[in-house]
């Protein structure tokens, strides 16, 4: 079987179609990776916005001679808080 030969036309007509092809696959190319630049910066100053807090709660107890009873402290550090307690005390 013999190869037949495309006319210059039909090769030329392909090409420049190809041509159209590539030069929109770039536009998308660029457009998605503009798109990934613009959702990750919102993202970043979404997140942003917030502030960590981190709150720790410590439970001591303690058992002295004069008082029997566990407290629970919050508020270590610049947090502020409220703290409970609870003791048997019999001078109260």
């Amino acid at each position: 079987m013999e190869k037949d030969n495309v006319p210059f036309i039909v090769f030329e007509s392909a090409t420049a179609r190809l041509e159209r092809t590539i030069k929109r696959l770039w536009i998308l190319c660029i457009i998605v990776f503009l798109a990934f630049v613009v959702s990750n910066g919102l993202w970043i100053y979404y997140e942003s916005q917030w502030e960590v807090v981190e709150t720790t709660e410590q439970t001591i107890d303690q058992d002295v001679s004069t008082r029997n009873g566990s407290v629970v402290m919050t508020g270590i550090g610049d947090i502020n808080g409220s703290s409970t307690s609870d003791s048997n005390n019999e001078d109260n």
